[in-house]
């Protein structure tokens, strides 16, 4: 290679040169300590903005103070020391979005934490979203069962809705919430479920059951344990939200589980006491309405002329002594959609799922119900209010007139017909077979210990020789004269042909 050669080459690349300063602005961290920093510098910094470390580890800016920002940690503060140098990243915290992430177990930053890879996602969104508008939204009026018999019959719930899981530890309200996740199966609703502050160990124990029923095939998990950091517990559920949005914004309807949020707003209040947030009722900061206000307003029916797609939130929040006027739990009352309240004396009384439907309610209503449900579970509650009463008084009286008996062993067959068990959903259409059987005294002559069998044997006569009926209740068309008829004569005939054999 000549001399003219080099210098032309030369030339060119002089010519092709491109000058890049890349601009970060910076900041000078003061103090450490706690998971938290407190860094001087950064300006023009906003609120929630992903900050990097010199170790590699991303905070979220949260207190934006005159001089100071105060910056929690995602991640361990070990290297992180006063005078080293932050830098600002112009992104809020956002995580990964799309179809890659079902069936995957992520944590709150949409990373995997089940050993199968990475996640396989190109877009992100952030993590704090505005909820839709009124005028973007549509009433709930179509179901999204859960399979358990005393929740589709008494307390329905729509797609779109928010409807509040409470009760004491051990009661059964992950089960409801699981329960409910089983019964998407091939009804093409996409699961999101939330774990807070929960063991490990439970939290696997529940991918493994998702696993088993073939609910991980539509469904995410983001897991926040009891071993993670107050902040990352914090953005758990509104990670999951935002994944869960994505999908409602593609048109298809979300199920979202937040279990739960009681831990939730301990973390928050962990996180807010640490950076010097004046404490409120019960050490919780002033804003702990909000906390949880804005995460259960993105749960929305969408209207048609914007996607259509719905997302559904089940929050759950656990009570001390079954006291529903704590302040977590009245904040949460207040924002949900209505509540399904579980009762430790039910619970221990083996009673299965142990719902007291005297003060659970769904503000939605018969709306979120297909019509033959409403149709035959219209006197459902009240017969078992009723029987509640009367079973109070009864205790304290020998002799008891006719109609009170027959009362109280109507009673007894209902609590018998609602009782289920864990991770067996049942089609709302053979529900409405068993609640019409029991609500028109059908039952009345079956031994209580043989309903459960006399249920299981109604399901297969139904499913069998009367497929026709079924259909018509699964379309939600109302069921006129003929059908109830149709339906009154094949329980009748059943019923007889049972009592012969037992």
């Amino acid at each position: 290679m000549n001399i003219d050669e080099i210098s032309s080459l030369i030339k060119a690349q002089i010519k092709n040169y491109e000058n890049k300063i890349e601009q970060y602005e910076t900041g000078t961290v003061v103090t450490v300590g706690d998971g938290i920093a407190r860094v001087h510098g950064l300006d023009n910094c906003v609120s929630n903005e992903l900050i990097e470390f010199p170790n590699g580890v991303f905070g979220m800016a949260l207190n934006l103070e005159e001089d100071f920002v105060s910056i929690v940690l995602l991640g361990s503060d070990i290297g992180v020391k006063e005078g080293d140098i932050v830098k600002r990243t112009g992104n809020v915290v956002s995580v990964p979005v799309g179809e890659g992430l079902i069936g995957r177990v992520v944590n709150s930053l949409g990373q995997p934490l089940d050993g199968k890879g990475p996640v396989d996602s190109t877009q992100k969104m952030p993590i704090e979203r505005q909820a839709p508008g009124v005028i973007e939204r549509k009433s709930v009026s179509v179901p999204l069962q859960t399979g358990i018999k005393s929740i589709d019959s008494m307390i329905p719930i729509g797609r779109g809705q928010r409807e509040l899981i409470i009760g004491d530890r051990q009661t059964g309200k992950t089960v409801i919430a699981m329960d409910t996740i089983i019964n998407q199966k091939g009804k093409d609703v996409i699961c999101v479920y939330v774990a807070i502050g929960q063991k490990n160990s439970t939290v696997s124990g529940l991918v493994d059951t998702l696993t088993r029923e073939g609910a991980m095939d539509y469904t995410i998990v983001v897991s926040s344990t009891a071993s993670d950091l107050a902040p990352l517990q914090y953005i758990a559920p509104y990670a999951g939200c935002t994944m869960g949005e994505y999908f409602m914004e593609q048109g298809k309807d979300v199920l979202l589980v937040y279990d739960d949020l009681s831990k939730h707003a301990v973390a928050y209040r962990t996180m807010s006491l640490l950076i010097r947030r004046p404490p409120g009722r019960e050490a919780y900061p002033g804003d702990v309405f909000y906390l949880h206000s804005r995460l259960l307003e993105r749960a929305a029916r969408m209207a048609p002329e914007h996607g259509g797609g719905s997302l559904t939130a089940l929050p759950i929040v656990e009570t001390q002594e079954g006291d529903v006027s704590a302040y977590i739990p009245t904040n949460v009352i207040s924002i949900t959609d209505g509540q399904i309240f579980l009762d430790t004396e039910l619970f221990h009384a083996g009673i299965m799922p142990a719902i007291n439907p005297g003060i659970s309610v769904s503000r939605v209503g018969g709306s979120a119900q297909i019509n033959a449900m409403k149709q035959v579970s219209g006197t459902l509650k009240l017969l078992y209010s009723q029987y509640r009463e009367l079973q109070s008084f009864a205790q304290f009286g020998s002799d008891l007139d006719k109609d009170t008996k027959s009362r109280l062993d109507q009673g007894v067959r209902i609590v018998e017909v609602l009782q289920q068990n864990r991770n067996s959903p049942i089609e709302v259409e053979l529900q409405v077979g068993i609640i019409y059987a029991v609500v028109n005294n059908y039952l009345k002559d079956i031994k209580i210990n043989d309903i459960k069998e006399y249920e299981k044997e109604l399901f297969f006569e139904l499913t069998s020789y009367h497929e026709e009926l079924l259909n018509i209740i699964r379309s939600g068309k109302k069921l006129d004269d003929e059908d109830r008829s149709k339906l009154g004569m094949a329980i009748e005939a059943f019923t007889k042909k049972f009592q012969e054999r037992y």
